[in-house]
This record gives structure tokens, sequence and C-alpha cells, in this order.
């Protein structure tokens, strides 16, 4: 995981491997979480360089609408991306 400063936001890079439902093929994606207006937002890269840009409503993970990821492909992502910050958050109340 990377951390990057820019004009007082936080955006954190991660990069992890995930089992998309669909194929159960595991794939390496690139994520970056930032804030779109008043939405924490996480932008997707995929090994194809194709990209989705995720962000969660109470606890449904939602999509832009020029993206198209199944509802089971972003759930999956969605998992895998609650349970990093679960664990950013334990991390940084230690300190």
């Amino acid at each position: 995981m990377i951390r990057s400063i820019v004009s007082n936001q936080i955006f954190l890079k991660m990069r992890y491997q995930i089992i998309l439902p669909l194929n159960n093929l595991a794939q390496t994606l690139h994520v970056i979480s930032g804030t779109f207006k008043n939405w924490q937002v996480w932008k997707v890269q995929f090994e194809n360089g194709e990209e989705a840009t995720l962000f969660k409503h109470m606890e449904v993970w939602m999509q832009r609408n020029e993206d198209n990821l199944d509802h089971q492909t972003i759930t999956a992502i969605g998992q895998q991306i609650d349970r990093i910050n679960t664990e950013i958050s334990l991390t940084q109340n230690r300190v």
C-alpha cells in the first residue's frame, strides 16, 4: 500500500488479488481511494487496463453509470475494500 497526500487529502493506492465470481480467476487490482464531492470513491483498475469507479451508499456497493461491472463483481471487490479499510482503521487505532 502506498500513501500520497494531495492538497490535504490522503489517497490510498492499494494493490491486491481478488477472485472474481464469474470466472473464478484471481486478478490483481489496483485501487485508489479518494473523494469526489462528498463521497468516498474507489477507482479500480483491472489487469486488462479497464477501470471502474465504485462507491458505497450505506451497506450497498455501487458503480458509476458509465461502468459495466456485474453486481457479483462489484460486491466481491467491495467486500475486499471493506476488509482492507477495517485493517487500516485497526492499525491507525494502535498508533
